[in-house]
C-alpha cells in the first residue's frame, strides 16, 4: 500500500505545530477526518486541509510532499511507522520520539531530536544548534536512538547527551558534546573550537583530522579500542562506510578534568 501524502498547498505564512500528523494519531480516520483535524499553534484554528491536499495512503507511512522551516514538531512523540518530508523542517523535529523512522530530505531547524528516546531521525541537510539537547529548564537531552546528520550542525550539538548515537558528517558548531551525560557522539568533519566542555561521561568521536582540545582533557595515548571496533560495526550497519577507520588504532583524550574526568574523546 502507498503512503499517506500531505500536499503542501503553499508556504505558510506562519509558524505551525505538526506534532499531530503522526502515524499512531492518524489510524482508522478517514480522508474528511484527517482533513478536519486542527494545526495545533496556529492562531486563526487552522485545519489540515488548509494547509495540505491529501493523497490516502498507509498511515503507518506519511510523506510531506514539500516542507518548510516554519513546520515545527515535525515526528514529535511518533512511536511507531515511518515520516518522510521532502524539503526543510522548522524547530524541534522528532522532539521526543520514542521510535519509527523520521527522514528529511532538506535542513531542519533548533533543537531537533529534543529528548528523543528512540528510533532513527536522518537529515539530508543541515542541522541548526542545540541538536539531541534538552529545552531551557530540561535536565537531559536525547536518551536513546540514533540520529544521523549528512550536512552540518549549529553550536552545541549533543548537549547534554544522555544515550544514543548521534552522527554529523559535516561541520559541527562550537561546544559540540558540551554537558555530556553519556551516549556517543561522532563527528566526521571540521569542528569549530574544542569539543566536550564539562562532560561528565560519554564518547566523543572525531575520524577525520585532528582538532584542538581543552585544557582539562588529558592524552591517554593511541590505542586498539574493542568499544571502537564495536561502533565502527554499529556505524557501517547503518550504512556509515566512514567507520572503518575505527578499527584502525586511535588516539584517546580523557575529560573533562574539569568535572570528573570519566568521558573521553578518541581521534581516529
Amino acid at each position: 500500500m502507498s503512503a499517506l501524502v500531505f500536499r503542501l498547498k503553499q508556504a505558510p505564512d506562519r509558524r505551525i505545530d505538526l506534532s499531530g500528523l503522526v502515524p499512531e494519531a492518524l489510524q482508522g480516520r478517514s480522508e474528511l477526518a484527517i482533513a478536519r483535524l486542527p494545526l495545533d499553534g496556529s492562531r486563526d484554528k487552522l485545519k489540515v486541509a488548509d494547509v495540505f491536499g491529501l493523497r490516502m495512503g498507509d498511515p503507518m507511512s506519511l510523506r510531506f510532499d514539500g516542507g518548510s522551516e516554519r513546520f515545527d514538531l515535525v515526528g514529535a512523540g511518533m512511536a511507531t511507522g515511518e515520516i518522510i518530508v521532502d524539503g526543510p523542517v522548522g524547530a524541534q523535529a522528532g522532539r521526543l520520539m520514542r521510535a519509527g523512522t523520521l527522514r528529511i530530505q532538506g535542513d531542519a531547524g533548533p533543537y531537533a531530536a529534543s529528548r528523543l528516546a528512540g528510533g532513527r531521525l536522518e537529515i539530508d541537510g543541515n542541522a541548526g544548534e542545540r541538536l539531541g539537547a534538552p529545552l531551557a529548564g530540561e535536565m537531559a537531552g536525547m536518551s536513546g536512538g540514533i540520529v544521523i546528520v549528512h550536512g552540518d550542525a549549529g553550536s552545541r550539538a549533543g548537549d547534554r547527551l544522555r544515550r544514543g548515537i548521534v552522527v554529523i558528517e559535516g561541520r559541527s558548531g562550537k561546544d559540540a558534546g558540551s554537558r555530556m551525560i553519556a551516549g556517543t557522539l561522532v563527528l566526521r568533519g571540521e569542528v569549530a573550537g574544542a569539543p566536550g566542555p564539562l562532560m561528565r561521561r560519554g564518547t566523543i568521536v572525531l575520524v577525520d583530522g585532528d582538532c584542538s582540545t581543552l585544557p582539562t582533557f588529558s592524552d591517554c595515548g593511541s590505542h586498539r579500542l574493542v568499544a571502537a571496533r564495536l561502533l565502527a560495526f554499529e556505524l557501517e550497519r547503518l550504512g556509515l562506510r566512514f567507520a572503518r577507520k575505527l578499527k584502525r588504532p586511535v588516539r584517546r583524550f580523557a575529560g573533562d578534568m574539569a568535572i570528573s574526568g570519566k568521558g573521553e574523546i578518541w581521534i581516529a
